[in-house]
């Protein structure tokens, strides 16, 4: 690569390599914000969770009613055990 002797081409090229190392900076930036990151994905997550209920209102409600039952059954089963130990 031939160097530039054109004081136009050599300001073309600073202003360019300014602009992409502003992209690289930007980037790094998102990526390093953690909050945003994870405001990002729980939006998401909502967003899928209401567009499954609209699609499929049953099917959510049985599988929240499934999740509630198993959380339930977790509990009663760790009050349970901690009772037996507490015999012992």
């Amino acid at each position: 690569m031939s160097e530039p002797n054109d004081p136009a081409q050599i300001q073309a090229e600073i202003e360019a390599t300014r602009a992409q190392l502003g992209r690289t900076v930007d980037e790094l930036s998102a990526r390093l914000d953690v909050p945003a990151r994870a405001k990002e994905k729980a939006y998401r997550a909502r967003d899928t969770a209401v567009e499954t209920y609209r699609e499929s209102p049953p099917a959510v409600i049985g599988a929240v009613a499934a999740l509630a039952g198993l959380v339930l059954g977790v509990i009663i089963l760790r009050r349970k055990r901690a009772a037996q130990r507490r015999k012992r």
